[in-house]
């Protein structure tokens, strides 16, 4: 397994390899890997003849530092990880200041309206984080593939506007979400949660795939009214925003008449720990 932490050197590893004709696929981390990030490489391992997995968490994505302070690093975990899954692995672990030259700051994007809503919305600046950090990446690993889960739905938008606007040339390639056996949507916050918040998370899940069923019946005003109500009666769980929206331009929806392929969004917090899920109608 090699291991890099400079982009000069991965990056020259990486041209060799194209030089030859190997496609190249790319799985980009924060670490604490799960079975989820785990799908994903396994994917990349399946479609390419290399692949190469970050770990980085990127503090320009935080606009809270307590989240950033909080979110788990676990290195060596991940490596063996990895290793287990497959030794031909690449993995590429930056320091932030050679990523990004010493100035570690985000630069600011237009997504077309994609970075108003839902996430935009509630974490400003959260996107121009996500995408100049993934440009970055996508510079140092010159990947022919990319691999995202669809549990950060409106990240995987984003990134596919930043790729078309930016014209590189990497294929985006969308993985669906891998769940627990009770539904919950894997993530590496599920750590973070107790015991009790744990057993009460996969509530989220039962929620969206109760609103699918209402979806045939009810207007969305009587759906959002439901959703609000069960989670202001939970006591573990407080519910940040529901949200229906289009699937291609994330824009919110009132009528369903005009619901082309909508998804519904959810953000839920559980204590601090902030969970996210989606699930399409």
């Amino acid at each position: 397994m090699k291991e890099f932490r400079y982009k000069k050197e991965l990056i020259n590893h990486i041209s060799n390899l194209k030089k030859k004709g190997n496609k190249i696929g790319f799985v980009p981390t924060m670490g604490a890997l799960h079975s989820g990030h785990l799908s994903l490489i396994s994917q990349s391992l399946n479609e390419n003849d290399y692949t190469v997995v970050s770990i980085f968490v990127n503090p320009t994505q935080f606009d809270n530092p307590d989240d950033l302070e909080k979110y788990p690093r676990t290195y060596d975990t991940d490596k063996e990880k990895l290793m287990n899954l497959d030794e031909q692995i690449i993995i590429y672990y930056p320091l932030a200041d050679d990523l990004y030259d010493g100035d570690v700051k985000s630069v600011p994007f237009d997504f077309d309206g994609l970075e108003t809503v839902m996430e935009g919305k509630y974490r400003p600046g959260h996107f121009d984080g996500v995408a100049t950090v993934v440009k970055k990446l996508f510079e140092v690993v010159q990947p022919d593939f990319a691999y995202f889960g669809e549990k950060d739905f409106q990240q995987l938008q984003i990134i596919k506007k930043m790729v078309e606007k930016e014209q590189l040339p990497v294929q985006i390639i969308p993985v669906p979400i891998f769940r627990e056996k009770d539904g919950l949507a894997m993530s590496s916050r599920n750590s973070r949660l107790t015991t009790l918040q744990r057993a009460a998370a996969p509530f989220i899940y039962q929620v969206l795939q109760q609103v699918r069923i209402m979806f045939q019946k009810y207007d969305i005003t009587e759906l959002k009214q439901f959703v609000y109500a069960v989670f202001k009666a939970h006591p573990l769980l407080e519910i940040e925003y529901f949200e229906i929206a289009d699937k291609k331009t994330l824009q919110p929806v009132s009528d369903k008449k005009k619901c082309n392929k909508c998804r519904a969004f959810i953000v839920v917090y559980a204590g601090d720990i902030r969970l996210i899920d989606n699930l399409e109608l």
